[in-house]
């Protein structure tokens, strides 16, 4: 039993942790390839009770580019741009006339890309039904982080494949002795 608790508080702890990490505007995914075009997600939690986010205002940063959109339901989206074909550079979309509850958010996708390898820090405006705002813009450390996009000129060329093997391989040894460990053990143990 003495084992199961163990297992039980640390996946506890791993929870909470991933919950406020969770609890901030965020751009998915975090690292992305340079001049490529790929889809992203936009999630920005409504954390105020008896509120919901009513409106969401995305400033990407120069040097991204969104290509297109995905459909929202049930928001409606305006889009300023400058130029036109090729040459249209959007400078703000926002979303409006959602109603997304406490501790659910509201999520929005787009085709992108983005111009050079570096990181990339996006404002996000956030309005709730009772007419607060929230400005998702801050500095990493802050209570309120602008969602951020690393861009890489590669991404390690295949290196991923083998960590993730490498990854794969280590998870089930571990999984393989915490069973021997656990079903071995069991007959040694008197309960009390």
């Amino acid at each position: 039993m003495y084992r199961f608790g163990v297992f039980g508080a640390a996946l506890g702890g791993a929870l909470i942790i991933a919950a406020g990490a969770a609890a901030h505007a965020e751009m998915s995914p975090a690292v992305a390839l340079t001049s490529h075009g790929q889809l992203f997600t936009l999630a920005v939690p409504t954390e105020k009770e008896s509120a919901t986010t009513t409106k969401v205002e995305l400033t990407p940063p120069d040097g991204f580019a969104i290509d297109s959109f995905v459909p929202s339901p049930g928001w409606t989206r305006n889009v300023k741009s400058t130029g036109s074909g090729e040459q249209t550079k959007i400078e703000q979309v926002t979303w409006s006339g959602g109603h997304t509850p406490t501790e659910e958010d509201a999520v929005f996708q787009f085709l992108a890309s983005a111009d050079s390898s570096k990181t990339y820090s996006f404002k996000v405006r956030q309005t709730y039904s009772d007419g607060s705002v929230v400005d998702w813009s801050g500095a990493e450390s802050s209570d309120t982080p602008a969602p951020q996009v690393e861009f890489k000129s590669s991404l390690g060329g295949g290196g991923s494949n083998t960590l993730a093997i490498v990854a794969l391989v280590v998870g089930v040894v571990a999984l393989v002795v915490a069973f021997i460990t656990l079903f071995a053990g069991g007959g040694r143990r008197a309960v009390a």
